[in-house]
């Protein structure tokens, strides 16, 4: 019999790091084509805008998703006091851009699309804003 496995040497085993590399053009281009590919289910002879639009969403949130993990794992470990608000009382705008841009990014996502003959304008233009109804912006 194996010894018993306790809780940290589980989540060691389910580590994150390296699962989203996209800091550079090739692995962003690489993520891309395997998202289009495998997630979207079509190739570039019948994709449309609407299609790298949520190919590139995909690319995004591989490499958010590690990272959230990753500060998941830290709280788990450090169990640090937390403190919970929820204002959805401004003027959130498209997330796509700002999550790029935040995650430092943006960059590369925009080059990656240059080389493979893509506008990153024209494919993030297909993010709905997040029309939040009359909650805020009747006062703006």
């Amino acid at each position: 019999m194996s010894a018993p496995v306790t809780d940290k040497e589980k989540r060691k085993q389910i580590s994150v790091r390296g699962i989203a590399q996209v800091e550079n053009v090739a692995n962003v281009k690489k993520s891309f084509n395997r998202h289009l590919h495998y997630t979207i289910i079509k190739d570039r002879h019948v994709s449309t805008q609407r299609d790298y639009y949520f190919t590139l969403a995909n690319v995004v949130k591989d490499h958010l998703v590690s990272r959230w993990i990753r500060t998941q794992q830290h709280y788990y470990e450090t169990d640090p006091k937390r403190v919970y608000y929820l204002s959805l009382e401004f003027y959130m705008g498209r997330s796509l851009t700002n999550t790029m841009i935040n995650l430092g990014i943006q960059g590369a996502c925009d080059e990656a699309m240059y080389q493979m003959g893509m506008d990153i304008e024209d494919i993030e233009s297909y993010e709905e804003d997040a029309g939040l109804g009359n909650g805020g912006l009747g006062r703006l």
